[in-house]
């Protein structure tokens, strides 16, 4: 059992008699009332993100989460392949499990949150940026950069993000893995 004070990001809750793990939360102390604790939680089967509200000092039940490092191998019919880095053994987790699956290549370390208790694995988390080389966008134009202005442009993974105009075909960036945003060149 954990309080409200105790919460963080990535924090995981047995709520509703499901997994969800807090993805933002914020502690609000009102000019007239009692504090309050707004959070986001996302399930974790379904990958649905939900807005609830916990009085402060409230006690929520927390499900013990061990995350393990994982090195993505293949994707075939049957889901996404991934080999544990210490044991060599291999785990086979569906589309819904793997968020931002189309920013992820063969080799990458992943980690999966297995459930402590019953040794199943929950779900996998790519590192908060990757590096990938774009494959196509269109030319820029030489000294276009004072503006911020962004052009499409696709990744060697099959990813569409939004690039700067400076950025051409075969460049290696920095993706941010939560929303998709380019964060810089990679030298």
């Amino acid at each position: 059992m954990a309080s409200t004070a105790d919460f963080r990001n990535g924090l995981v809750l047995n709520y509703n008699g499901e997994l969800h793990v807090i993805t933002e939360f914020q502690h609000v102390k009102p000019g007239k009332g009692p504090a309050f604790v707004r959070t986001k939680l996302r399930n974790i089967k379904t990958g649905r993100v939900i807005d609830n509200t916990f009085n402060a000092g409230v006690k929520v039940e927390t499900a013990r989460v061990e995350q393990r490092p994982h090195q993505f191998i293949y994707k075939d019919d049957y889901g996404f392949t991934f080999m544990d880095n210490s044991t060599f053994e291999q785990i086979v987790l569906p589309d819904a499990m793997v968020p931002f699956a189309d920013l992820m290549k063969e080799g990458q370390e992943v980690t999966i949150l297995m459930h402590a208790e019953t040794e199943q694995p929950l779900t996998a988390e790519l590192p908060t940026t990757v590096e990938l080389t774009v494959t196509y966008t269109e030319p820029g134009l030489k000294g276009d950069t004072a503006t911020n202005t962004l052009k499409p442009a696709t990744v060697e993974t099959g990813a569409r993000i939004q690039v700067p105009l400076f950025i051409d075909t075969d460049t290696k960036i920095r993706i941010k893995t939560s929303d998709y945003s380019y964060v810089e060149r990679v030298k």
